[in-house]
């Protein structure tokens, strides 16, 4: 039977809440839109007369194959050069979904997506489905297949493995932005000491380049060492300078909803510098600078208003 405009119009509007399910799932934009389409697919192919509830129906397909990706995305990340950041979401963007309650405002964190790549695939479903979209567990056990006592106990140990990781102590926007200007102007002043007195003593820095940039292939850790990594990194260079055709422009943002530093060069963004800032100071500085995961960013950044540069390096 023919898709009707209805037919069509149904699906289009749970677009939105299926992109922001399945980027939460995968950690991809591009990857979540390729999940949804084919939700779409499926859905143009199914007989919609025996289905009762759409958005149910829809989200148990593209739950089901974003669990797939998943599961074909762990072997290809043991074969990934460097170390694997998700694609960054710059303030604004649709795919970040809902943002009115403190649980789903983390679960979108970038801090929280680097984090649930911890999480066995069903393990992350639960915790995704009922953090981040307040599905009750019977929905969620029909949607994967499982007792709801069983979705109970995945979402239980979800939130234990992510525990650690999380934010000491949540501080207000005001004060994170205020912070990492003040580190903007520690790591471009070339005193290790005045990044130092940002950093908590176990910070870290990470870096992903998907072997097609220059990046750290491990992790730098401890405040005196990521202090001095970074020195480096802000410090201008003729090789820099050939890197980015000529001069980057570094603008405060927000991205996944937290304070970030999008790296413009060329008319292109390429980097984007997640900070995450708790009560005892920046805990993590996460670089998102591989091409293949800018693309997005850098069209929403271009239609957007941006102003002045936070600091150009020459």
């Amino acid at each position: 039977m023919a898709m009707t405009a209805e037919d069509v119009s149904r699906f289009e509007r749970s677009r939105h809440r299926l992109e922001a399910i399945a980027y939460r799932l995968l950690g991809s934009a591009c990857e979540a839109e390729d999940a949804v389409q084919e939700t779409f697919l499926r859905w143009q192919a199914a007989d919609l007369g025996r289905i009762d509830v759409p958005e149910a129906w829809l989200t148990k397909v593209l739950t089901n194959l974003c669990l797939n990706q998943l599961t074909s995305a762990r072997a290809r990340r043991e074969t990934y050069v460097g170390q694997w950041l998700p694609e960054p979401l710059l303030d604004g963007d649709p795919m970040l979904g809902p943002a009115d309650t403190v649980e789903q405002r983390e679960s979108v964190s970038y801090a929280v997506l680097t984090l649930m790549e911890r999480l066995s695939p069903n393990e992350r479903a639960v915790y995704v489905l009922r953090e981040a979209f307040d599905y009750p567990h019977r929905e969620i056990a029909e949607i994967l297949e499982l007792t709801e006592s069983a979705s109970q106990q995945l979402f239980r140990r979800a939130r234990q493995h992510l525990a650690d990781g999380r934010a000491r102590t949540e501080v207000d926007e005001a004060t994170a932005r205020r912070i990492v200007d003040e580190f903007m102007v520690a790591a471009t002043s070339g005193q290790t000491e005045s990044i130092v007195r940002l950093l908590t003593a176990d910070a870290v820095s990470v870096g992903d380049g998907g072997g097609k940039v220059p990046a750290r292939t491990t992790a730098v850790e401890g405040a005196l060492a990521v202090a001095r990594y970074l020195r480096g990194v802000f410090k201008p260079s003729d090789a820099k300078r050939l890197y980015v055709g000529g001069t980057a422009e570094v603008y405060a943002w927000a991205a996944n909803g937290e304070p970030a530093l999008v790296v413009l060069g060329n008319g292109e963004v390429i980097g984007v510098i997640c900070v995450q800032v708790t009560g005892d100071g920046i805990t993590s500085i996460r670089t998102q600078a591989n091409p293949d995961k800018l693309a997005r960013a850098t069209e929403l950044f271009a239609a957007a208003e941006h102003g002045e540069p936070l600091l150009t390096i020459l």
